[in-house]
């Protein structure tokens, strides 16, 4: 399952978000490709702890979505994509500021989750979904 732009890479595993049960199997398909290819047992946790951390977000906060795990044409990371069909982030920044939360949690999803990837971007409009791309280095 190549991506036909070649920019995204090898597809691994796509997972359906719509319950706690979904957030599990992504960190798993997150955790197992790490473990293949010979990643630390911290460097596994930390990344599983960011795709969680975003699977729960796409659940609670865009009412389901799809998670896009790739190799990239390299090999040389790991490339998770979430996108949600919700409401979309209004003010990015806002949301990404340490503390900050809408659904009264402590406000470190979204930036505990980058500070965990090696790069980290969020397309977000009002109306518009949101969509998470995180990767860390193989």
């Amino acid at each position: 399952m190549a991506d036909p732009s070649g920019t995204k890479g090898t597809a691994v595993a796509e997972i359906t978000l719509a319950v706690s049960r979904d957030v599990v199997a992504a960190r798993q398909a997150v955790a197992r490709v790490l473990k293949e290819r010979g990643l630390s047992a911290m460097r596994i946790t930390r990344f599983a702890t960011a795709v969680s951390e975003i699977a729960r977000n796409a659940i609670v906060h865009g009412g389901g979505g799809r998670i896009s795990i790739y190799l990239d044409p390299g090999k040389a990371y790991l490339r998770v994509e979430c996108r949600d069909d919700g409401p979309g982030i209004e003010d990015v920044t806002l949301a990404m500021t340490e503390g900050y939360t809408t659904a009264g949690g402590l406000g470190r999803g979204l930036g505990g989750a980058k500070r965990l990837s090696h790069d980290f971007e969020i397309r977000s409009a009002p109306g518009e979904g949101t969509t998470v791309s995180m990767s860390v280095k193989l």
